[in-house]
């Protein structure tokens, strides 16, 4: 669901980095408050293995379209709200800046549709009053199938919405609302079953870190040393070996557009602010689409397809590792300059 700057005007990009960057700074300030020791390496390694999750599309069988993982809910179970949106928006950051994946136009709206809505709407209004302080693997797989479902909603909604009112695609306010939003559905429940999968896993061996989440508690206590090696360990076989085997249908929004207009990317403005960003983004994605650039230009069908699937392993592995140190570094930053109480 990374929308491309050809669906937004700078007047809509533009709110939408200015909604993101308040969304941030208050995060930022609530988890200065909040941090702990234990909590700044979780965000790293959370945020690598989301960066990998998402590169590793699946199919919705019968449409021709795929899915893959958000991340924002499965974050905010396990870091509290305001620990994931920054986590993601450390994901998010790193594919657009380097991996092309998303424009940079369409940066903060990107942000905030997949952040906002699961951090801040389904998970403390849908999740945890499902779960309540008694979290149990039928209430754990209710709150996260509900709560992903509900999200992913909000955000495909908001994507129909921003790009509506940019005013600059043909595509029709009820027709891309009327493919966009089942599609999505499909994809959220998909991802309410991993979510589930993995909190629940979770849960199994560390509960104390979604009862410290849930009660706004701090983790001092809380030995870590087996889970942050077992998410490293599920980052580096998801980013090197199953990044592989993704679907290449077209995603949610690519299979919605595609529908209506026939095309699966929509042509930017070939001036202005678009043209300016896009250019930038050139010069920043050295692995655009999660491939070698030199993949696309050979005319050996094996010889392409393994470079290819080689790009996507380099990718996977370089971005997460990408945002592993950008989650510690905003970790870091926040504990060196927190103010003493």
């Amino acid at each position: 669901m990374h929308m491309a700057d050809a669906l937004l005007s700078p007047g809509i990009g533009g709110a939408m980095w200015a909604a993101t960057a308040a969304t941030t700074i208050y995060c930022a300030r609530k988890v200065q408050n909040q941090l702990d020791d234990r909590k700044i390496p979780l965000m790293g390694v959370l945020g690598a293995f989301v960066f990998a999750a998402q590169m590793i599309n699946f199919s919705i069988p019968g449409t021709g379209s795929s899915g893959h993982l958000g991340g924002g809910l499965l974050l905010a179970i396990l870091l509290g709200p305001h620990a994931a949106f920054l986590t993601l928006a450390s994901v998010l950051t790193v594919q657009a800046l380097f991996f092309a994946d998303g424009g940079l136009l369409a940066l903060g709206c990107n942000i905030f549709n997949l952040g906002f809505f699961p951090c801040f709407v389904t998970y403390p209004f849908i999740f945890k009053n499902i779960v309540r302080d008694r979290p149990s693997s039928r209430r754990l797989t209710t709150g996260s199938i509900l709560a992903a479902i509900i999200g992913l909603q909000l955000g495909s909604f908001g994507v129909v919405l921003q790009t509506h009112f940019s005013g600059i695609t043909a595509l029709p306010l009820f027709s891309f609302l009327v493919v966009m939003q089942p599609i999505h559905l499909a994809i959220g429940l998909v991802e309410g079953i991993v979510t589930a999968g993995v909190a629940s896993f979770i849960w199994s061996v560390r509960p104390e870190i979604i009862a410290c989440v849930a009660s706004e508690k701090p983790r001092y206590r809380i030995p870590l040393k087996k889970v942050l090696i077992g998410i490293l360990l599920t980052f580096a076989f998801s980013a090197g070996f199953l990044t592989w085997y993704g679907s290449e249908n077209p995603d949610g929004l690519e299979w919605a557009i595609e529908n209506i207009t026939g095309t699966r990317e929509l042509a930017p403005p070939q001036q202005g602010i678009h043209a300016d960003l896009e250019k930038i983004q050139d010069k920043t994605s050295f692995l655009p689409a999660y491939r070698f650039k030199a993949a696309t230009a050979s005319n050996q069908k094996d010889k392409k397809q393994m470079s290819i699937k080689t790009g996507a392993s380099v990718s996977g592995l370089l971005g997460g590792i990408l945002v592993l140190f950008c989650a510690l570094f905003i970790g870091f930053f926040l504990k060196k300059i927190k103010k003493p109480v």
